[in-house]
């Protein structure tokens, strides 16, 4: 049995740059590093320090609120540095990595005929509740809790994203023993979201509830699933995990092994090489790309959602994309004139690029303009697919008006949902961050 979610508000956005589904080996990184602001909210106590050897597996940190919850090194190999910045905070724990890796054993388990709770001490003991999301607020999930659901999407429709099933193509049997570990955390269903037109293995797996998805952006995000099929209450918590994720926790109980592969789409406009790259969680982006590129925006993540990140820097825990795009820091004569420059994306008529919607587009960063006044103008609710009313959710969360933001919805979104209305809106806001703190303050007044 399966069920349809058919989205028909979104945007598909056409972008040069997607990656050729070639697989190759990237250099083995210098370096590797684990990167607490990855994971919001967390503040890690360190349980090692500068100068340890450590496996693959072996504990690094665990949260200061959930002691539970685990955090472990990708690789063997010796903690180089810890990086710290302003009061001290922790911002990189950098790993030599060791030619020849060794590996922590966990107990290999069965997780169909395993105790409930045992598979659960195993999943946030030896690091793998690192992949594991809450809503509301998109923080890691805390071990105490039994969510009503949990809910996986291999459908991401973001523009130059990569290809979950391509990705998973022969770690099927790692998946399927992911989604069963992931049936005993749940006291509910787990739900698996894939292309309506798929017909690969994916779709086959058993002990799941199979979701359908049709649509443009962000019809593959996990929240509008989620409101689609099982909305989140007030005091309910549903839990989410990325596809590739889900076969590292599926490879431990199947091996005892933490293997904190990482399979990288190098995308964008800018890229020279489009296609992907197999490497470990934490590389270095130099490993990746063979040199640095000029006056580009180098993306861990998706364009929409990443984060911008240095040539000399580190891939971020989750994402399967590095996107490069050119820098905006030219000008455009004439730019506000009707009619000019139809070889850039518009939502609106005013440019003749309406036209050629199949078209694929190049894209920079230029914002072109400035932050304006916040008007009502019905553009944000074109790309806003979720029953929310997503203009009056970002004035209460501007407000800090908490009663607001609950009866418009914060519990049921997080910073994605709103990518598409930083692209589109005229107003400039950065949507994402709003709600970021919004969800913050939630979590601080409501807990």
């Amino acid at each position: 049995m399966s069920i349809d979610v058919k989205v028909k508000r979104g945007l598909k956005l056409n972008l040069k740059g997607e990656a050729e589904k070639i697989l190759v080996d990237a250099p083995v990184s210098k370096t590797i590093a684990v990167q607490p602001p990855n994971f919001h909210s967390i503040v890690p106590k360190m349980v090692v320090k500068e100068g340890a050897k450590l496996k693959a597996g072996d504990e690094l940190f665990f949260s200061k609120y959930s002691e539970k919850t685990r955090f472990v090194s990708p690789v063997s190999g010796t903690l180089k540095e810890i990086v710290r910045g302003d009061k001290r905070r922790i911002l990189q724990l950098v790993i030599s990595p060791d030619e020849k890796q060794e590996f922590k054993e966990f107990e290999k388990m069965d997780p169909l005929q395993a105790d409930a709770e045992k598979v659960k001490e195993q999943v946030f003991s030896s690091g793998l509740g690192a992949f594991i999301m809450q809503r509301p607020y998109d923080v890691i999930a805390n071990a105490e809790d039994t969510p009503k659901a949990i809910f996986v999407s291999a459908v991401d429709t973001a523009p130059l994203s990569a290809s979950q099933e391509f990705i998973l193509k022969n770690k099927i049997n790692f998946f399927q023993t992911g989604l069963n570990v992931l049936t005993k955390l749940t006291s509910g269903k787990v739900y698996l979201g894939v292309d309506k037109e798929s017909t690969g293995e994916i779709r086959h797996v058993e002990n799941v509830e199979v979701v359908n998805v049709q649509g443009p952006h962000p019809a593959g995000n996990v929240g509008v699933i989620v409101q689609k099929i099982n909305p989140i209450n007030l005091g309910e918590r549903v839990w989410t995990v990325r596809p590739e994720d889900v076969t590292i926790i599926g490879e431990l109980f199947e091996t005892g092994k933490f293997n904190a592969e990482r399979i990288i789409a190098v995308v964008g406009n800018a890229a020279k090489e489009t296609k992907y790259f197999k490497t470990k969680i934490g590389a270095e982006v130099k490993s990746i790309l063979a040199e640095e590129p000029e006056n580009t925006r180098i993306i861990s993540g998706n364009v929409l959602t990443g984060q911008k990140i240095d040539y000399n820097g580190y891939i971020n825990f989750l994402p399967n994309e590095l996107t490069l795009i050119p820098e905006g820091n030219s000008y455009r004569m004439f730019g506000w004139l009707p009619f000019k420059d139809n070889h850039i994306h518009s939502m609106s008529k005013t440019s003749l690029s309406w036209l050629f919607s199949k078209r694929k587009y190049d894209v920079n960063t230029n914002l072109n303009g400035e932050e304006r006044a916040l008007v009502v103008t019905g553009e944000m609710e074109e790309v806003m697919p979720m029953d929310i009313y997503p203009m009056q959710l970002l004035k209460a969360c501007m407000a800090g008006d908490i009663e607001k933001m609950e009866s418009l919805g914060i519990y049921e979104v997080i910073p994605e949902d709103f990518a598409l209305i930083d692209y589109t809106n005229t107003s400039k806001i950065e949507a994402q961050d709003i709600i970021r703190q919004g969800l913050d303050l939630m979590i601080t007044e409501v807990g």
